[in-house]
């Protein structure tokens, strides 16, 4: 028992918690499975034997203020200790939200119990996991972040590029020259350059219409 591996399961839903956990354990995951109904039963119990945490939290979104404070708190307070989320939501802002909380994995449970299995061992290994349910979805967005990409580069130029970055800081026209290594009537000219081809009066305007463009 001393070499055998701890999986710690988070689900506040009996029959869930406990079917899932057979089923693991039939479909190859080579550790010892311990339920709990709460992160704070977990946390009153929790041992250092555990070798990661598997929250499965349902239909909910982990966005959702309690659960996102839960999980937070658990990748603070033991930053050596993988957690992972299971979850019916495979929106891909979930996913990258989850995996912004420092999360090393995030599973839909759309997967298969085998590819579950599969998960779990490589985030306890180190791995990051992320469903290829998931792919179409990010493929779409970096085809859209392509698209904006090139409609910018058709507009501006290479240093009113550089000068847009700087705007989008809130930085003076002052700063913008020194970090830039230009004169201040150079920035002054990119500046009117960009404010023109956006159709534009002054800064302000500048920024409210560079967000519509980037975001």
């Amino acid at each position: 028992m001393a070499n055998t591996r701890v999986l710690d399961m988070i689900d506040e839903r009996t029959l869930d918690r406990e079917c899932l956990s057979q089923s693991l354990v039939s479909h190859g995951l080579d550790m010892t499975i311990v339920l709990f109904n709460s992160i704070d039963a977990w946390m009153s119990k929790y041992a250092e034997a555990s070798s990661g945490v598997l929250i499965n939290v349902g239909s909910r979104d982990c966005t959702e203020p309690r659960i996102e404070n839960d999980i937070r708190m658990l990748v603070s307070r033991f930053p050596d200790l993988p957690v992972i989320i299971l979850s019916d939501n495979h929106d891909l802002r979930q996913v990258l939200t989850a995996l912004d909380f420092g999360v090393r994995g995030f599973i839909p449970s759309a997967v298969g119990i085998s590819v579950c299995v599969k998960a779990i061992s490589l985030a306890l290994s180190g791995g990051v996991f992320i469903s290829t349910e998931s792919l179409p979805e990010l493929r779409r967005l970096m085809s859209a972040a392509d698209q904006q990409e090139r409609k910018r580069a058709e507009i501006f130029t290479c240093r009113e590029e550089d000068v847009i970055a700087m705007l989008k800081l809130g930085k003076a026209n002052k700063i913008i020259a020194y970090e830039l290594d230009l004169r201040e009537s150079t920035v002054k000219v990119h500046i009117r350059n960009i404010m023109k081809k956006l159709k534009v009066r002054n800064r302000t305007e500048v920024i409210f219409k560079l967000n519509d463009l980037y975001d």
